[in-house]
């Protein structure tokens, strides 16, 4: 092969090239999406005071009966 610049894995035409640049854009979006989950896994969900509320009252009203 002749050192013309070109590296060896795309040295195969324009084939080479869209499977290079293909598993580029699936390598960074990847890394980008598992950043993203661990920030959001990270952080606690919020909770809903609903969530808290209600079965109280669900009790209290059991309680009444």
């Amino acid at each position: 092969m002749e050192d013309n610049g070109i590296l060896v894995h795309l040295k195969g035409g324009i084939a080479d090239a869209v499977l290079y640049r293909a598993t580029m854009i699936l390598t960074v979006g990847g890394m980008a999406y598992a950043i993203y989950q661990l920030v959001v896994a990270s952080f606690p969900k919020k909770q809903d005071w609903l969530q808290f509320i209600l079965p109280a009252i669900s009790f209290i009203q059991l309680s009444v009966d």
